[in-house]
């Protein structure tokens, strides 16, 4: 999905130029619009890493959830942190359990209100999360409620995370 979206946003980033060329727009009125596309590339990318995230997590796939954190990157929550994907991925398998299910572990991290800075190579975020289980009767309970704090960086052509951390703003009682 990711890769479809990207091309389509080059696709519509080439219509724009095309678009600006036509208006008889400067070299300097290009390279800013294409800084701007980049940097709407970019949050997207963010973005759709982020969500992988939380079906990762939510699958219990914890070997694809280590891989989106950079050769160096850090997950600090409340099971811990580690450093490393392979570090990330035992931390997660120990504490929770790899077993990925295709079809969902029947939990969901909802995440919302994304508040995304690039700079370059380098970004950073504040998203909020729910954690909702099922409860009583297959009722959907929230369990926690927090945010994300993260660093990201550009490593290979890919956004990845360079730290997360999740503090939970509001714990389960």
């Amino acid at each position: 999905m990711f890769r479809l979206t990207s091309f389509v946003a080059s696709g519509v980033a080439a219509l724009i130029v095309a678009a600006a060329v036509a208006q008889g727009l400067g070299a300097e009125d290009l390279e800013s619009l294409a800084k701007r596309v980049q940097v709407l590339e970019d949050r997207e990318a963010i973005r759709a890493l982020i969500l992988a995230y939380g079906q990762a997590h939510d699958h219990r796939d914890y070997r694809t959830f280590s891989n989106l954190f950079a050769s160096n990157g850090e997950w600090v929550g409340g099971l811990g942190s580690a450093k490393g994907p392979q570090a990330i991925f035992e931390l997660m398998d120990r504490t929770i359990g790899h077993k990925p299910l295709p079809n969902g572990s029947g939990t969901y991290h909802v995440m919302t209100n994304d508040q995304i800075k690039i700079d370059g190579d380098r970004a950073s975020a504040e998203t909020k999360w729910i954690y909702i289980t099922p409860g009583e009767n297959n009722a959907p309970t929230l369990v926690f409620l927090g945010r994300y704090l993260d660093q990201f960086v550009r490593e290979n052509g890919e956004w990845k995370f360079l730290r997360r951390e999740a503090p939970a703003d509001i714990p389960a009682r």
